[in-house]
């Protein structure tokens, strides 16, 4: 057994309030997923993720198969010990990666064979080594193998991209189920493993999104995510693609749009029934000196932040806001010291987190309804 979706609230909108019981965590629903890109969220310890509510977070299995290896991390015991991370995990296939490196990748129906962007060094991955490597790294859920749309792309373009998608997610998802429980921590809790989600496509074509969602509903994954999104297409359009893929995914299982988005984005999706979510913006953007805060968006490296002795925001009870000053912040930013970035993390992991805690409370109540009866 790999999860169990327990939905206990749903809301006239589609929103709902849920478990997701996975072998590390039991992960309250709608959430929001830190980024682990090499397993580590940017600048912040793991305890200090913990103190703020995280329960899920990402690993990059492209990051983590060039550094330290797959196998390196499966002979220290799985992902999870490596990293000294207690909770739930999930990793992504490694394809959103290697359609970033246009330039150093060639696709065929067979894989992907691109270049480091290390040293340059080729490798090749497969639906089939791309499972191997999820397994080795024993995160609680895995992702297919896929091949990510960019934006513009032509019908064509999209088209041939569903075609290797959904050869793709087949070949992963019958590697995956062949080899699932070689996972290293499968024996100790207490025959729970890994679960993998199959990832929608389709580029900005309503018709190819429907398509891509319906074939990979027929496979039965474990879970389902939505794909190829905040990759330059306007805002209308995401939700547009959210808010037609939804309907069509099984309401038993998990629904995940993969790489979203600014704090009003997860709000709004999680309201229309997505489940979970992710993005690098709260961890990227606070290394630059962007704060998310209930004002609005605040860049503190702004000379009008010089002397200013309030908190970051001042409705933020996070322990950056409880203690430090927009002045110390832009100080910090303005002299280069390493704590800025970890200090203005903090803060914004908090934000995003705590707007899914909000979420999860309205649609634990007022015109939320118990799921038997929706």
């Amino acid at each position: 057994m790999g999860l169990d979706l327990r939905v206990s609230q749903t809301s006239r909108a589609g929103g709902r309030r849920a478990q997701l019981v996975l072998p590390h965590q039991v992960v309250e629903t709608p959430v929001f997923m830190p980024v682990g890109t090499a397993g580590s969220v940017k600048a912040v310890p793991q305890d200090v993720v913990e103190s703020l509510g995280g329960q899920i977070i990402l690993g990059n299995t492209y990051h983590l198969y060039l550094r330290p290896g797959h196998e390196a991390i499966r002979r220290m015991g799985g992902l999870h010990r490596f990293i000294s991370w207690p909770r739930a995990m999930l990793t992504d296939s490694g394809g959103f990666q290697v359609y970033s490196l246009a330039q150093l990748r060639k696709v065929t129906d067979e894989g992907v064979r691109f270049r480091s962007h290390l040293d340059g060094s080729s490798h090749f991955f497969t639906p089939e080594h791309s499972m191997d490597v999820q397994i080795a790294l024993g995160a609680d859920i895995a992702m297919a193998f896929d091949e990510c749309t960019e934006y513009p792309a032509s019908r064509e373009r999209a088209q041939e991209s569903l075609r290797l998608t959904m050869a793709w997610a087949q070949r992963s998802l019958s590697h995956f189920r062949a080899h699932q429980n070689e996972v290293v921590w499968h024996d100790v809790l207490q025959g729970r493993t890994q679960s993998l989600f199959g990832i929608v496509q389709g580029g900005t074509y309503i018709d190819l999104r429907r398509e891509s969602a319906e074939r990979l509903v027929e496979m039965d994954f474990d879970g389902y995510a939505i794909g190829g999104l905040s990759v330059g297409e306007p805002r209308h359009l995401t939700l547009e693609m959210i808010a037609e893929v939804l309907p069509l995914l099984p309401k038993d299982k998990p629904r995940y749009v993969m790489g979203v988005g600014y704090p009003d984005e997860i709000e709004q999706y999680a309201r229309l029934g997505v489940d979970m979510m992710d993005c690098v913006l709260p961890t990227r953007a606070a290394r630059h000196g962007l704060l998310f805060t209930s004002e609005g968006r605040m860049t503190i490296k702004n000379k009008q932040y010089a002397e200013d002795q309030n908190p970051p925001d001042p409705a933020c009870n996070c322990m950056v806001c409880r203690r430090y000053t927009r002045a110390y912040l832009r100080h910090l930013m303005q002299c280069g010291e390493p704590l800025a970035a970890t200090l203005n993390t903090i803060h914004n992991l908090a934000y995003y987190l705590g707007i899914m805690q909000r979420v999860r409370q309205t649609l634990g109540s007022g015109d939320a309804q118990a799921a038997g009866a929706a």
